[in-house]
This record gives structure tokens, sequence and C-alpha cells, in this order.
């Protein structure tokens, strides 16, 4: 009998507890139904309105800075070092001497071909007055100045071979690191230093050929320097147009000049050059981290009105077309008009008609000409 109330007792519990977890998995199940009938909760998002501007016509590209004027100063003739009369990355002036070699066999050889010039022509003149008296022959007195003529030619040779062992710098301009040292043997050719002209620099850059028709000479261009911490970029203008397109990549040379009074371009400097149309066009803006950049196609996220109340939106994708960015905002050419409320915060883990809750208490501000610190 005791046996039959313990199996009854153990019965009944195990009853209890099999109906109590029918219970609870009845609820959760019940939970689940709910929310997938309700769908995933609310993101967080930050929005922006989409503004209406008008922004100069540019047309971009990157450049390389080539000076105005450029050599490489090298000896002409051979010889041995004499004389440096410069120091590495100095100011020079147009026909300031930089080196000197060595001229003593050449100015010996210039004493004895003048002291041959000087016996030349005492010997003509003597020859002449001896003519005059008859006592000399025409064909003698041709002679005699035919040799004066080719020794006159011998110390012309040797003063200019004198004066080409005087290396000057051929135009005003700031000198490169030194390359050459004193007592040095020097081979016709030997680069010496580099000479750079100041102030004024070319600015060389390429335009895909179907903007040739915009890209005209004058038309005013800027140019910056990635990663410089100056706010005011230099302006120029487009000097030269290539009269030829690359076969290879369908694109045309531009060159274009600065005053570069600050001396901030240096040859072969890496620089971002946009070409300044004359007229402007109203775009549609909005900041650049509204955009969601895919494989098939660049998207924002508009809000709009939801089902649930004003304190819940929807977030429509919406596919646009991508035009040119300036600072932080870039134009939409296509798919979206100003005055509408986009994503700009949150927007890469939305999808199409996914529940947002709008919280524009943190936000970034986007600028034109944003200026971050470098930390």
């Amino acid at each position: 009998m005791r046996y039959l109330v313990a199996v009854g007792l153990l019965v009944v519990l195990i009853v209890g507890l099999v109906g109590i977890k029918f219970k609870q998995i009845s609820t959760l199940i019940g939970f689940g139904a709910a929310a997938q009938k309700a769908g995933p909760p609310p993101e967080a998002v930050g929005t922006a309105v989409a503004g209406s501007a008008s922004w100069q016509g540019e047309l971009s590209a990157v450049g390389n800075v080539a000076p105005a004027r450029g050599v490489t100063i090298s000896n002409e003739i051979p010889g041995v070092v004499k004389a440096i009369r410069f120091e590495s990355g100095a100011l020079v002036k147009a026909g300031q001497v930089l080196v000197e070699l060595d001229t003593s066999v050449e100015a010996a050889q210039l004493a004895s071909t003048q002291a041959r010039l000087e016996l030349a022509s005492s010997t003509g003149a003597r020859t002449k007055r001896l003519l005059a008296g008859g006592a000399a022959t025409q064909v003698q007195l041709e002679g005699d100045e035919a040799q004066m003529r080719t020794i006159t030619a011998d110390v012309a040779a040797l003063r200019a071979q004198i004066e080409k062992k005087t290396i000057r710098a051929p135009f005003a301009g700031r000198l490169g690191i030194r390359s050459v040292n004193l007592g040095q043997y020097l081979n016709p050719g030997t680069p010496l230093t580099v000479l750079e002209s100041l102030g004024s620099v070319f600015v060389d850059f390429t335009l895909p050929q179907q903007l040739l028709g915009q890209a005209l000479v004058g038309t005013p261009v800027r140019v910056e320097v990635a990663g410089a911490k100056e706010t005011a970029p230099l302006m120029g203008k487009i000097a030269a147009v290539d009269p030829t397109i690359n076969s290879d990549t369908r694109t045309i040379k531009l060159r274009a000049t600065t005053d570069d009074k600050t001396d901030r371009l240096r040859p072969g400097m890496f620089v971002n050059v946009a070409v300044v149309l004359p007229q402007g066009a109203p775009v549609v803006t909005v900041p650049a981290t509204a955009v969601v950049h895919a494989p098939y196609g660049n998207s924002v996220y508009v809000v709009e009105a939801g089902p649930n109340g004003a304190a819940t939106k929807v977030a429509r994708q919406q596919f646009v077309k991508v035009g040119v960015s300036r600072g932080d905002f870039v134009a939409i050419d296509e798919g979206i008009k100003g005055g509408q409320e986009v994503v700009a915060v949150g927007a890469f883990k939305l999808r199409n008609n996914a529940s947002i809750v709008v919280n524009n208490s943190v936000k970034l501000e986007p600028s034109l000409s944003p200026s971050p610190e470098n930390r």
C-alpha cells in the first residue's frame, strides 16, 4: 500500500512538472511569434536633410610639379677641379661662378700663342713697309697677314677653352646638392649639381579626352598640396594643352602655371589640381556618410513615416547616381531631391524598409572645407 501511494505521488509530481514546462514553452513560442510578427527592433540612426546648392563647376585631376626652368649643371670639357664657389642648396644669380677647373696648361699655351701673335704682327707691319719701298712682294705680305690671322684665331680658341673651364650659373635660382669635390678629375658631361628657378613653376596633369572642350588655355586652376597645413590654395591658369592624345589611356596632357611666392611647391611634388569652370551648376548634396557603396550600385536611405506612429520611422533604400565630392559632401545627380531626409549616421546597418528611431543628439557636422586635426 505504501508503495502505491509513493508511486502515485511521483506520477503527480511528474505530471505537474510537465505541465509547467509546457506552459513555459508555449509562452516562449508565443513571444517568438509576436516578435516575428512585429519584426526586428528599430535601429537608432542619425539623419540629415539633402541640401540644394550651386557648386562651381570643376574638373579634378592629380598633377606633378615641374620647374619653369631646371637644368643639371655639368662641365663641357674635361679637367681637374681647382675651386668650388657654391654650397649645396644655395641661391645663386645668373652668371655666378660655381666651379673652376685647372687652366694652368691652357694659360701657358695662351701666353706662348700671344707671343707668336706679337711677332707675327710686327713681321706683317715690317713687310708692309718694305712693300711700300719695293723691297718685298705682295705674296710675302699676304702670307704674313694670313699667319697673323691664324695665330689670332688660336688665341681666341684658347681663351674660349679657358672660359669653358669656369662653370657659371645660366640663370638665377636655387642649387641642389653638390656632387663634386676639390681635386676631382671630371670627364665631359659630369653632373655637378642641379639648378631650379624660383617663383614660377609648372603643374602638369591629365584629363580624359571627353573633357578637352572644357579645359581651354587660360582657364583658371586651383592647386592644393595633399596633406599640407596651409588653408589657401595656389591659383594659376592653363598655359598649354598637348596637341596629341595618349592612345593608351585616352587622356590629354595639360600644363598650368602658378606663381609660388611662398616656395611651397617643389619639382616632383604630387598635387591636387582643380580646373575651375566659368559656370556653376545646381546640385543636391548629402553628407558622404549617407552614401552606401556596393558592387551593384550606390544608394542612400530615405527616411519616411512608419506605420507605428511618429516615434518609429522607416528607411527606404534609394539607389542614386553619385557626382563629384567636396569636403564632407557628395553631389547626387539622380535619385533624390533637395529637402528629403536621409540617414547620415548608421546607414551601413540598415536594410530596405527597416524600422528606425532618429536620434540626432550626437552627430558629426560635415563641412565643405574640413580641416581635421593631425594626430
